[in-house]
């Protein structure tokens, strides 16, 4: 499983302010380091080996880079240095050797966090439990209201697709690093009866973010030789 991560995002779960969030910060970094800890173990949950990508930012500095991947060494995952931006596909190269030889090796032994037959509020609290570190899930009326209907509409089978605010491993963006014994809020559950999933939504997240008046878009142009315009 390839877990991408930043320098920038670990720093910040490492209590680096955002203002300063381009400067060289070990000690924030090794601070941080253990948000994605808690991602690394958490593919070992499916029986998979962890491959971090570390998508590499013009700020981050040697130091930086060195550090995260022994710490992603001391935790048995291999982290590649994924320098796309700057060099496309040649800045992945590594990083695409390293999975295919992972996949060859076959250590992979995937396994399901849950069982598709376990009743549904049982898988969702599954996944905030042991992926999140969440103590225990409370449902607002409207996503109790939806539990009973998936029960009603027999599909209490499907898939579960939690949607939840990236920032933190809780429901809470402004809680960083690898909180615990935190409670995950459940205040609306969508069906999704064709696809055979569900989503509960946590939290006070924005699900779709709408574009602005003027997108960014409309200032990309490509000339007539080639050369790309307005990306940056």
């Amino acid at each position: 499983m390839v877990i991408v991560a930043t320098i920038r995002a670990i720093k910040y779960h490492g209590g680096c302010d955002l203002k300063d969030i381009k400067e060289e910060n070990l000690a924030a970094l090794e601070k941080g380091f253990v948000n994605l800890e808690k991602h690394i173990e958490n593919t070992a949950l499916y029986g998979l080996p962890a491959v971090v990508a570390i998508n590499q930012f013009v700020t981050d500095t040697e130091a930086e880079l060195a550090l995260l991947q022994k710490l992603c060494a001391a935790k048995g995952a291999r982290a590649c240095i994924a320098n796309v931006w700057g060099k496309g596909g040649e800045g992945a190269e590594e990083l695409a050797r390293t999975v295919v030889e992972i996949v060859d090796s076959g250590v992979a032994n995937f396994k399901p966090l849950y069982a598709w037959s376990q009743p549904m509020k049982e898988k969702i609290e599954t996944i905030a439990t042991r992926v999140y570190g969440a103590a225990k899930v409370e449902y607002a009326p409207q996503a109790q209201l939806q539990l009973r209907r998936i029960a009603k509409l027999g599909l209490e089978g499907a898939a579960v697709c939690v949607a939840k605010t990236q920032k933190s491993l809780s429901d809470n963006p402004d809680i960083i690093g690898r909180p615990s014994g935190f409670t995950i809020h459940v205040r609306d559950i969508e069906i999704a009866a064709g696809a055979n999933f569900v989503v509960p939504i946590t939290g006070d997240m924005m699900r779709m973010p709408g574009l602005p008046e003027v997108p960014s878009s409309e200032a990309i142009d490509i000339d007539d030789e080639g050369n790309i315009s307005g990306l940056f």
